[in-house]
C-alpha cells in the first residue's frame, strides 16, 4: 500500500464520509477500525437536510432518501392516550431540496457509505487498532495493532481521529474532554410489534415522571423504543458499569402500558447514560478530532451523527486543498474555530431541551403533560415557526460568520452562511449551464463564483485566469426571496458555504481573498 495522505481512525459515519469526500477529490486515504465487523444495531436514526445536501454533492443523496423513511408526524401521549398530534411534513419547503427529516438507521447508513467507498477501491480495515502516534514536522507516524497482535507503523501526512467518545486519538493527544453525565439511565430497544404506536410516525409519551419515545424504522412493524429506566428498576445496581444487568423484561411492562403496544420481537436492547462534553481542542498539529471524539451531547433533535458528518465535510476539503498544494497550510487553522463554536452552542441548547424533557420538577412536568400537547399542534401550523424550527434542527442554519474564511455581506446573505438554496424552472430564464437549482454545480467539490443577474466581463476573465468556475443564474423573485443580491459576487467554498460576499462585485476584492487565503484552483 502506498503511503496514505490521510489516515482515518474510526469507521463510523464521520470517518466514512471523510474518507468518501477525500477519495472523490483524489486524496489517498486509509481508514481503520478496531471493531471486528459493521454494527448491526440502529443507533443514530435521523438524517437531516444539511447532511442530505452534502450527500447530494457526493452523488449519494437519492440513495439515502430511497432507503429511508421521511419523518412527518409526532403523536404526543399522556397517561396512555394520545393527547396531541404535531405535523411536520415538508417543514423546509423552499429552503432546501430536502425539506424534511429522514429516518435512516445507522447500521444501514454505514453499510451504504462503505459500499460507495468500495466502488472506488477503498476498504475499511477492521480489527486494526491505533496504539499511539508521533508527530513529525512533515508527517505523523501512527503505530497500529493488527488482529493477530502484530504492530505496524503507518506514516501519513495527517491523522483524523473519528474514533468515538472513548477516542484513543484524543487520549494520545492528552486533550481534555470537559462536561458531565446526566443522572438518568436510559434504555433503547429495536423492536417489532403491533399497536397504535406502530404507525410509521413518531410517538412520544410525556408522562409526569418519565419519557418514552417510539421512532419508526424502515420496514414492516419495526420501531426503536427509547425511554428512561425507573429508579426502582435499577436500584439494585451498585455501579454504572453494571447496568448491563438490566434486560428488556425490566422495562417492557411499563413501555407497553404507556403506548399500548404488542411486542412480537426484540432485536436489540441496551442501556446507557447520556453525556454532554466538548473536547478542549479539535486539532493538535497534524492530528484532528471529529464527531464523537470531539463532542457528545444529548440525543434531542437527532444532532449527533449529523454534526460529526458536518465536521468531516468541513475538514475534508481543507485537507484536500493542502495535500494537493491548492491552498496554504494556514487554511487548516479554520477547522477548529468553525466547528468547536457550533459544538459548544449545540451542547448548550440540547442540554436545555433535554432538561425540560427529562426533569421531574413540577414546572417541567406541567410543560410536558399540559402545555406541550395543547400548544405544539397549534404552533407548528404557523409557517414562520415551522421555518425557524427547520433552519435550526436541519442544520441549514449553521454558519461561520465572523471567522477567518468569511468576508463580506449582501442583504440577508453573509459570508459564512450556507449558500441560500434557489430552485429554477423553465420560466426562470437562462443560466450559463441550465442548472435546475443553484446547488447542482456544488457537485464539483471545488471553489466557484455565483452571480445572480448580470455581471461585468472582467469577473468572467478573472475566473477564467484563475480556473475558477463562474456560475451565472437568473435574477427573479426566488433569488430575491432567498436573500441574495442582484449582481453581487458570491465566492462559494467547496462545502457550499459563502467565503466572500461582495455586493459591489469588485474584482480586486475577489482576487485579494484568493491571495490572502492562498487558494489555488489548479495543482502546481
Amino acid at each position: 500500500m502506498s503511503q496514505p495522505q490521510v489516515l482515518i481512525v474510526g469507521a463510523g459515519p464521520t470517518g466514512l464520509v471523510l474518507a468518501l469526500w477525500l477519495n472523490r477529490v483524489g486524496v489517498r486515504v486509509r481508514i481503520v477500525d478496531k471493531k471486528l465487523e459493521l454494527e448491526t444495531t440502529s443507533r443514530a436514526l435521523v438524517v437531516h437536510a444539511r447532511t442530505l445536501e452534502f450527500y447530494r454533492q457526493l452523488g449519494i443523496a437519492e440513495q439515502v432518501v430511497d432507503e429511508g423513511l421521511k419523518f412527518g408526524v409526532a403523536n404526543l401521549w399522556v397517561k396512555g392516550r394520545r393527547a396531541g398530534r404535531v405535523g411536520f411534513g415538508d417543514m423546509g419547503q423552499g429552503l432546501s431540496p430536502y425539506p424534511f427529516a429522514l429516518i435512516f438507521p445507522q447500521d444501514q447508513h454505514e453499510r451504504l457509505l462503505i459500499e460507495n467507498l468500495a466502488t472506488s477501491g477503498i476498504e475499511v480495515e477492521r480489527r486494526v487498532e491505533l496504539v499511539d502516534f508521533d508527530q513529525q514536522p512533515e508527517h505523523v507516524v501512527a503505530r497500529l495493532r493488527r488482529a493477530d497482535g502484530t504492530l505496524e507503523e503507518c506514516r501519513a501526512d495527517y491523522l483524523a481521529g473519528c474514533d468515538g467518545a472513548r477516542s484513543k486519538t484524543r487520549d494520545v493527544l492528552g486533550t481534555g474532554f470537559p462536561g458531565s453525565t446526566y443522572d438518568h439511565l436510559f434504555y433503547v430497544a429495536d423492536i417489532e410489534g403491533t399497536g397504535p404506536a406502530f404507525n410509521r410516525e413518531l410517538n412520544l409519551a410525556l408522562d409526569e415522571a418519565e419519557f418514552t419515545g417510539i421512532f419508526p424504522l424502515p420496514g414492516h412493524d419495526r420501531a426503536r423504543l427509547i425511554g428512561i429506566v425507573r429508579p426502582e428498576d435499577h436500584a439494585h445496581q451498585e455501579t454504572d458499569s453494571r447496568h448491563e444487568e438490566l434486560t428488556w423484561d425490566d422495562v417492557r411492562k411499563e413501555a407497553i402500558n404507556r403506548l399500548g403496544m404488542q411486542i412480537d420481537r426484540v432485536n436489540w436492547f441496551s442501556t446507557y447514560h447520556v453525556h454532554h462534553r466538548v473536547a478542549s481542542s479539535f486539532r493538535s498539529g497534524r492530528v484532528f478530532l471529529l464527531g464523537d471524539a470531539a463532542h457528545i451531547h444529548s440525543p434531542v433533535g437527532g444532532q449527533g451523527m449529523n454534526t460529526g458528518i458536518g465536521d468531516a465535510v468541513n475538514l475534508a476539503w481543507k485537507l484536500a486543498a493542502v495535500v494537493q498544494n491548492r491552498a496554504d497550510q494556514a487554511i487548516l487553522d479554520s477547522y477548529e474555530p468553525e466547528r468547536i463554536a457550533f459544538a459548544r452552542q449545540l451542547v448548550a441548547t440540547t442540554d436545555r431541551a433535554f432538561t425540560v424533557v427529562t426533569s421531574t420538577g413540577r414546572f417541567a412536568r406541567f410543560v410536558r403533560v399540559v402545555v406541550a400537547p395543547r400548544l405544539l399542534p397549534v404552533v407548528f401550523k404557523l409557517k414562520a415557526i415551522r421555518r425557524v424550527m427547520f433552519r435550526t434542527v436541519s442544520q441549514i442554519g449553521v454558519h461561520y460568520r465572523g471567522f477567518g474564511l468569511s468576508d463580506g455581506a449582501t442583504g440577508r446573505a453573509e459570508a459564512g452562511d450556507r449558500l441560500p438554496w434557489v430552485a429554477f424552472d423553465s420560466e426562470s430564464g437562462p443560466t450559463t449551464h441550465s442548472f435546475t437549482d443553484n446547488f447542482q454545480p456544488l457537485a464539483s467539490l471545488d471553489w466557484q463564483v455565483h452571480v445572480y443577474g448580470e455581471f461585468h466581463p472582467a469577473i468572467a476573465d478573472a475566473c477564467s485566469q484563475r480556473r475558477l468556475h463562474l456560475r451565472s443564474f437568473p435574477w427573479n423573485s426566488a433569488t430575491e426571496a432567498a436573500g441574495l443580491q442582484r449582481g453581487a459576487v458570491y465566492l462559494v467554498r467547496p462545502d457550499g458555504y459563502v467565503g466572500l460576499a461582495d455586493g459591489t462585485a469588485n474584482l480586486a476584492k475577489l482576487e485579494r481573498y484568493l491571495d490572502v487565503h492562498g487558494v489555488r484552483l489548479s495543482k502546481s
